[in-house]
């Protein structure tokens, strides 16, 4: 009997699982956004009336619980196959998001995030080991990218949802955890079970500290933490050290829309050099590159339309970057190895996503953001480019 992951290569299910993927990881753009949306809201003393400072501490252990998520999920799907812990993930992630508006105190909010994360957080990972495992050969970087934009659909549409909710900023947990549910129920019918390695071939988590891989695992993980510490320090915070540069507030915001669409371009365009030229050699150009724009971006600029073209460049490396790691991943870990792999990547570099903003509110509040910032920023990506350039050469495409 033919099993289900032998199919999995034909053409209209590896289109369902594409697509699936790519739904998968929307719900982490949308996620992230809709708690950006939310705490204004929250901290409104006329509508929520939660403190500030409450609201951080929700805001952190939600992307805590994305980073456990991450590391352990992964962990779970090459041991028991992708479907499973993928619909355990959207489950989890789907129930505590409908929940959440209905809680009453900031404590209950931090706990049922934290809890949501961990489901979020694990979708990410093995979504992208299924899409890299299911890629054309020669094609795994654009297979491991294109649900990436995925996530930046997700935050413009919670971005638009949130505008149109105002205060009723429930509107954007009921959405997201039922169409979580939806997302659910086609997982259920149309994403097959992929092969469940024997007993002989089954990893450990510590087998990716193993001489074989040690260089490659610990680099990754720095280069995933660093690389997030950008994207996540730029899309909290651009605005705000734009407009301590002497930019006009509405100019600083487009200039985030910018940067992201960007990124957009840059997914593709990276990915397309990846499969054709060597992920490692483009991993180093895109966040060599990165880093020399962020440092650009530290010179005021006279003209307009020059910081436009300046800022959509570097969103082209900066965002792009970061994910090369998760299909680096795919290039150098086995099989029944590459869930792991992708999952430590994103679950260390969370902490990225949570120390970047964090440094980076610090600066604003001291008023040193501007150009501070951006050294901290070109200064990450340069760290980035010395631990991949001691990352030894992935022997397969």
């Amino acid at each position: 009997m033919t099993s289900p992951a032998t199919d999995t290569r034909n053409p209209r299910l590896g289109g369902w699982i594409a697509a699936l993927c790519f739904f998968i990881v929307v719900f982490e753009g949308y996620d992230i956004v809709a708690l950006g949306a939310t705490i204004p809201v929250l901290t409104d003393p006329d509508v929520g009336g939660f403190s500030v400072s409450e609201m951080n501490w929700v805001n952190t252990f939600s992307l805590i619980g994305v980073g456990v998520g991450a590391a352990t999920m992964g962990r779970l799907a090459d041991r028991f196959g992708r479907r499973r812990p993928l619909l355990i993930a959207v489950l989890v992630f789907s129930v505590f998001t409908l929940l959440f508006p209905f809680l009453p105190n900031a404590f209950l909010m931090g706990t049922f995030r934290f809890i949501a994360g961990l489901g979020l957080g694990g979708c990410m990972p093995v979504a992208l080991a299924l899409m890299q495992e299911n890629a054309p050969v020669g094609r795994r970087a654009l297979a491991n990218n294109l649900p990436m934009v995925g996530y930046h659909l997700g935050a413009v549409l919670a971005s638009l949802a949130g505008k149109a909710a105002g205060v009723h900023w429930s509107v954007l947990y009921f959405l997201g955890g039922g169409l979580g549910l939806a997302l659910l129920a086609l997982l259920w019918f149309k994403l097959p079970e992929s092969e469940v390695v024997s007993s002989s071939e089954r990893t450990s988590i510590s087998d990716v500290l193993k001489p074989k891989y040690l260089r490659t695992s610990i680099g990754l993980w720095i280069a995933a933490f660093m690389g997030l510490v950008l994207v996540y320090g730029l899309n909290a915070w651009l605005p705000k050290i734009m407009g301590a540069a002497g930019y006009p507030v509405a100019d600083s915001l487009t200039m985030l829309f910018v940067l992201n669409l960007g990124a957009i371009a840059g997914l593709f365009i990276s990915a397309y050099a990846a499969d054709a030229k060597g992920i490692k050699l483009v991993s180093l150009i895109w966040f060599a590159a990165a880093a020399a724009l962020l440092l650009v971006l530290a010179i005021p600029f006279g003209s307009q339309a020059l910081l436009t073209a300046v800022l959509f460049v570097t969103g082209v490396f900066v965002f792009s970057a970061q994910c090369l790691m998760y299909a680096y991943a795919g290039h150098v870990y086995p099989r029944n190895l590459v869930a792991t792999g992708i999952g430590l990547a994103s679950g260390i570099g969370r902490f990225g996503a949570i120390i970047g903003p964090y440094i980076t509110g610090l600066m604003v509040a001291a008023g040193t953001a501007y150009p501070g910032a951006f050294f901290l920023y070109g200064g990450a990506a340069l760290l980035a480019v010395l631990v991949i350039a001691q990352i030894p050469k992935p022997q397969r495409g």
